[in-house]
């Protein structure tokens, strides 16, 4: 049976064009997968005709740049079955919608500072049937909430700042034991964040350099939290900005 896409993709159930790309990166997702994934990206390019979410409107652009890029890491380091996980200026919800589709078993709280983009992050959750928190607010202040700081085993961002700031804003939520994955373009930033990652109780497990499908160059770096962030940490907002750490 066929359908079309608000693209114009003709597409069978379980779209078989997202199926083969995703195996051109080594990813297996199933017809299930493929479908909510297909779903997402309809309603995302209708949504962002009146709500800015996004530059990528192509088909081919969301499958690699928003879905593969957002997904790759999770083949690349461990998270165990349920971790709770909080994505860090979640903006259309990239990396953690696709995430949520790939793993359902993660626990994802979706953090943006934008009312906007939280009320289509819910939209686009019910949309999808899936389960996720959300909460508008900033990410200095919910780190400072004994409800959220350090209650999560993982924390992801992607595209959001310059690694020595961004964790400052990640790290606090992650408990002791759990990783800050960040995920980063061709430079991975670390030569200015390891003063900012040591002072806020991670290390740096691992970095992983690779490319998508279409040459584009990225890296992941894994920041394990290995001692309690200091309690005057993270500062207000201005304070990061004209001074990172």
């Amino acid at each position: 049976m066929y359908r079309f896409c608000l693209y114009g993709w003709q597409v069978r159930t379980g779209d078989i064009r997202m199926i083969a790309e995703f195996e051109k990166a080594g990813i297996t997702i199933t017809s299930g997968q493929s479908e909510m994934l297909q779903k997402l990206a309809d309603y995302m390019v209708d949504y962002n005709k009146h709500t800015n979410l996004t530059r990528i409107t192509e088909p081919a652009e969301i499958i690699e740049k928003h879905y593969i890029d957002s997904i790759l890491p999770l083949t690349m380091v461990n998270v165990p079955r349920g971790t709770k996980c909080i994505d860090v200026g979640a903006g259309a919800g990239f990396p953690s919608l696709p995430m949520k589709i790939y793993r359902p078993d993660l626990e994802f709280t979706l953090l943006d500072s934008g009312n906007k983009r939280i009320a289509y992050l819910e939209s686009a959750c019910d949309l999808l049937g899936i389960n996720c928190e959300t909460v508008h607010a900033r990410g200095e202040e919910l780190g400072r909430d004994a409800k959220y700081r350090e209650k999560y085993g993982a924390a992801t961002a992607r595209a959001v700042a310059q690694l020595n700031v961004l964790c400052e804003y990640c790290l606090p939520f992650v408990k002791v034991g759990g990783v800050f994955l960040a995920l980063k373009g061709e430079k991975d930033e670390t030569d200015n964040a390891g003063n900012s990652i040591k002072t806020l109780g991670g290390e740096i497990e691992d970095i992983k350099r690779y490319e998508l499908p279409g040459g584009d160059k990225r890296c992941l770096i894994i920041i394990r939290k290995t001692t309690a962030t200091p309690q005057q940490y993270p500062r207000v907002s201005a304070k990061i900005a004209k001074k990172p750490l």
